[in-house]
């Protein structure tokens, strides 16, 4: 708490010394010094707010790089989410490698019109929050960039997800590279 103390004392010095020049150097002219204090500080916010957001604009992007190769940048927290249109709709995928299937959060089902309660959830999935029920849903039509692949299958868990995982049956169709921060999908 002393620490804390003495920062803020120090701080307290430090505004009072920027005030007191402001006061003096601006004494006849103080409503220009507050308008340009307010401009410096809205300014000051738009790149604290730009960086801010920065990674979060980023991760939705895919770059297509070429007729047949998309790149995913990292996000912040090193996994890749690309988005792709699912009979129409966007869904934010989160790339897993150590996935086997298209796993469908219940949330995205329910975007995508799957009716959760008629679904039989025969199948068994096993994450790292233990055994989950799977029911195996057929997606009509799938777009990634430019590539469109019709009838894929996945799954919907009954288990609580944060986001949808795109799996391997899916991203085993693409050559995979990790270079630059990017993952990069060659077809």
């Amino acid at each position: 708490m002393s620490e804390n103390f003495g920062q803020l004392i120090y701080l307290g010095l430090l505004l009072v010394a920027l005030g007191g020049w402001v006061m003096v150097e601006y004494r006849n002219r103080l409503g220009f010094a507050l308008r340009t204090g307010l401009a410096w500080g809205m300014i000051f916010l738009g790149v604290i707010a730009g960086y801010g957001l920065w990674n979060d604009l980023r991760k939705d992007l895919v770059q297509t790089v070429g007729a047949n190769t998309v790149a995913i940048p990292v996000a912040a927290d090193g996994h890749y989410y690309p988005r792709l249109t699912v009979n129409g709709q966007n869904i934010t995928f989160m790339a897993d490698t150590g996935a086997s299937e298209i796993v469908l959060s219940q949330a995205d089902a329910r975007n995508l019109g799957i009716d959760l309660t008629n679904l039989a959830y025969v199948g068994t999935a096993n994450t790292a929050n233990g055994t989950v029920r799977t029911a195996r849903v057929q997606l009509n039509n799938v777009v990634f960039g430019p590539f469109q692949d019709a009838d894929v299958a996945a799954y919907v868990t009954d288990g609580q997800m944060d986001g949808s995982l795109l799996g391997m049956t899916y991203l085993g169709r693409f050559d995979i590279a990790i270079k630059s921060n990017e993952m990069i999908l060659t077809r």
